[in-house]
């Protein structure tokens, strides 16, 4: 076949692919499946209310023609974006894909669909929830987590700025990270199983976009039948993000939320055991 039937059949499969498992693989979660997710991150990480992790991987293309500066990334190689938001299993629940690799994370969360939702305070999250073994304190929102690109609000905690904290954000920082890297694993896993991602894909901006979701969605078919496999996850690493920090100023709800979030790791009751470690 030539290079361009080839390319059409690779092109028509995926979004086949993507058509016949995204309603039983990647299905808009219901608030059961919010609470669901909610009760893995914490028997997992020990992150109270927190319904997923959110973070967004470069997919290396390319220059496309005629696109400029668009898809040149500020790690000076042509991109599109994968937003993603995961569970405490490794799997996708949430996906965007095919902003320019030049666009912030920040930016593109919040123009994707699922952003403008939730920045709106329309997502189908549970109601407000008191956080474990805090029964008698004030019920807290259920949340997702992010790094500091990501624009705080009340349904997502991102770390305090700044590197000179005190003892307490730095726990809490510790704590977001220590569940934050559930999404960058994630991507490891998806990278490491579909090895095309590990190179730049030679194809047109559209085509890409087919080729990611038909691989996110595989991947949770994967995920939810070949089970844990620790080999995975050996060369998670977290990103430098120094580059790519969200302006911009919270609302003093959200900063209120986060707080009451750092004072509950602070508790004795709620601490674990080698947090303080951190400190040192």
């Amino acid at each position: 076949m030539g290079v361009s039937t080839i390319a059409k059949v690779v092109d028509e499969t995926c979004m086949v692919v993507w058509d016949e498992l995204q309603p039983t693989e990647m299905a808009p979660p219901t608030q059961e499946n919010w609470l669901e997710i909610a009760d893995g991150f914490y028997n997992i990480t020990q992150f109270p209310n927190c319904v997923g992790a959110d973070d967004g991987k470069h997919i290396r293309l390319q220059c496309p023609k005629n696109s400029g500066t668009q898809y040149y990334n500020y790690k000076n190689f042509f991109s599109l974006v994968l937003m993603a938001i995961c569970d405490s299993n490794y799997c996708f629940t949430i996906i965007d894909v095919g902003s320019f690799g030049k666009e912030s994370d920040c930016n593109i969360f919040k123009q994707c669909p699922f952003g403008k939702k939730l920045y709106a305070d329309k997502i189908n999250f549970p109601q407000d929830k008191c956080l474990p073994g805090d029964e008698d304190g004030v019920a807290q929102p259920f949340v997702l987590i992010a790094d500091e690109a990501f624009a705080l609000n009340k349904h997502l905690l991102r770390p305090f700025p700044g590197r000179t904290l005190i003892d307490n954000r730095r726990i809490f920082n510790y704590r977001l990270s220590r569940a934050r890297q559930k999404i960058e694993c994630t991507f490891g896993i998806l990278s490491n199983k579909w090895r095309v991602f590990h190179s730049t894909l030679l194809v047109t901006p559209d085509v890409a976009v087919s080729i990611t979701k038909a691989a996110c969605v595989l991947h949770n078919f994967v995920r939810r039948r070949d089970g844990f496999n620790f080999e995975d996850i050996v060369s998670c690493e977290m990103p430098d993000i120094s580059e790519r920090i969200c302006v911009g100023n919270a609302s003093l709800n959200a900063k209120d939320i986060r707080e009451y979030f750092a004072k509950y790791f602070n508790n004795p009751k709620h601490a674990l055991s080698w947090q303080n470690k951190v400190l040192g």
